[in-house]
């Protein structure tokens, strides 16, 4: 009985501790996750969010973007909405939409960009390469750059290594056979002791 109470309030604890603390959670049943309501909450960030989270409501607030992967444990989400929030869709914003394609596509037909003026009021999906273009002209060759050098230290660290194991088997080699040469010369032919 002791055990079960202790399971059932471990239970109980951990699930009040899943909803961030601004919004309103409700459970789907046992292991089917849950609905966490954040909608019109004022926010202006993306709250912690359980990871068996299957509805996500972050509409009506004072989103202007999310922070690339915030939202990449959410594997079990099955609906979003992120509406009416003020989204600033500059290079930052590429992580969000890029995200909202792969999760729902129809969530993203209902996000509007609030700024940059040239793009204001135009629909996150629509946002194309030219209103992002300066994204990959800022981004892309910096990472590229770090890929670049990280690739071509674990190249020389894997081509000394080689050289150093190469060495190591020839010395040895070498050895053995001084070894075996010696042997022979103390012991004289083994023919001839019998």
């Amino acid at each position: 009985i002791v055990a079960g109470f202790a399971i059932l309030l471990l239970f109980h604890t951990t699930q009040t501790e899943v909803c961030p603390p601004p919004c309103l959670c409700k459970s789907l049943g046992k292991m089917k996750g849950f609905e966490i309501d954040c909608s019109s909450r004022k926010l202006k960030e993306v709250p912690a969010l359980p990871v068996n989270t299957k509805k996500l409501y972050l509409q009506n607030n004072s989103l202007t973007t999310v922070p690339p992967g915030a939202l990449d444990s959410l594997l079990s989400l099955e609906d979003v909405k992120m509406f009416d929030n003020p989204w600033n869709c500059d290079c930052h914003i590429l992580y969000l939409k890029l995200w909202l394609e792969d999760i729902s596509e129809s969530s993203l037909a209902n996000v509007r960009c609030a700024s940059p003026a040239p793009v204001k009021m135009k629909p996150m999906r629509q946002l194309t390469g030219n209103e992002l273009g300066i994204c990959k002209r800022l981004l892309l060759p910096i990472k590229s750059l770090e890929f670049f050098w990280q690739d071509l230290i674990l190249i020389v660290v894997a081509i000394t290594t080689l050289i150093l194991v190469a060495w190591a088997l020839k010395s040895s080699k070498k050895l053995v056979y001084q070894i075996n040469i010696s042997q022979y010369d103390a012991s004289g032919p083994l023919l001839e002791q019998d």
